[in-house]
């Protein structure tokens, strides 16, 4: 697969994904917005720039030219028995779904991860932007994790495609603020991270920012102990972000955003924390049910 094809699928995908989501949020949303859109999404949407040319510029190998590169070699345990090529691809995108979820969590347990990670997390609103909003130093540590996984699985420059392209979709899908039927969203609870479902992981209350990792299927989280249905006060009345930052010139801004992890208090959100800060409010403290 040549660079330009790779370029053309992604963004094709990026574009559609993120209009079709706009406008679902336009004309039916899940809970109205708290800070204003315009600069918010104009902050967010520029990060995603800086994080695309920074990328391409101080990683010189993309995750498909290092797939290439470890087939031409045999390299990767999919190379140690001849696989029918669609369970080879299923394979692959099972590998990379599990390596990210787990990246996750782990970026919620180091508290040095955590203040980068701080900055995704301390969006005051929760939408489709919201999805694409990571610290530059974030990106680039998870194009090194990938980079580690194509070479220990081995899979075809195909493969890292479709992944990439349904972690970008899924991510866009499952942050935007769309409403959708109860029942629908229960159903696709078994094959896909839903909105509803990830939202309960951007609460401001410790104990659910600190569940539901998945990005992309929810399965990682019901297997291993990380799912949580519902937030506590519920989807419409539910705080978003983290209780110590709530200026939104300070945490929706650029070039603010980028200094987070290097200005501001991690808080205690990361797994592990001995206390628990889960401030809805000035004044309000209440204590989160175990």
């Amino acid at each position: 697969m040549s660079n330009e094809v790779e370029i053309a699928v992604r963004l094709g995908f990026f574009g559609g994904v993120l209009l079709v989501m706009t406008l679902w949020e336009l004309f039916a949303p899940r809970r109205p917005l708290t800070v204003r859109k315009a600069p918010r999404w104009a902050s967010n949407l520029g990060l995603v720039v800086l994080n695309v040319v920074l990328s391409r510029l101080l990683v010189p190998i993309t995750a498909v030219a290092a797939a290439i590169f470890a087939q031409s070699r045999g390299w990767g345990v999919l190379h140690l028995i001849d696989w029918p090529s669609w369970v080879e691809l299923a394979l692959a995108v099972l590998a990379f779904d599990l390596a990210i979820y787990l990246q996750h969590v782990m970026f919620h347990a180091v508290p040095l991860l955590w203040r980068l990670h701080l900055v995704h997390h301390a969006d005051l609103d929760f939408d489709v932007t919201t999805g694409l909003r990571f610290h530059t130093l974030e990106i680039l540590l998870s194009a090194l994790v990938k980079l580690a996984v194509v070479v220990v699985i081995g899979p075809s420059a195909v493969a890292v495609v479709i992944f990439e392209v349904l972690l970008n979709a899924t991510a866009m899908f499952n942050h935007s603020n769309v409403r959708m039927p109860a029942w629908l969203d229960a159903a696709l609870r078994w094959l896909v991270v839903t909105p509803d479902m990830h939202r309960v992981h951007h609460s401001v209350i410790r104990r659910e920012a600190n569940s539901n990792f998945g990005f992309n299927l929810p399965w990682w989280d019901f297997l291993l102990g990380t799912y949580r249905g519902q937030p506590r006060e519920g989807h419409e009345a539910m705080t978003i972000g983290v209780s110590h930052l709530r200026d939104e010139l300070e945490v929706d801004r650029l070039p603010r955003m980028l200094i987070i992890p290097f200005r501001s208090p991690a808080g205690t959100y990361s797994i592990g924390s001995e206390k628990e800060s889960e401030q809805l409010s000035a004044g309000s403290t209440p204590k989160d049910p175990p």
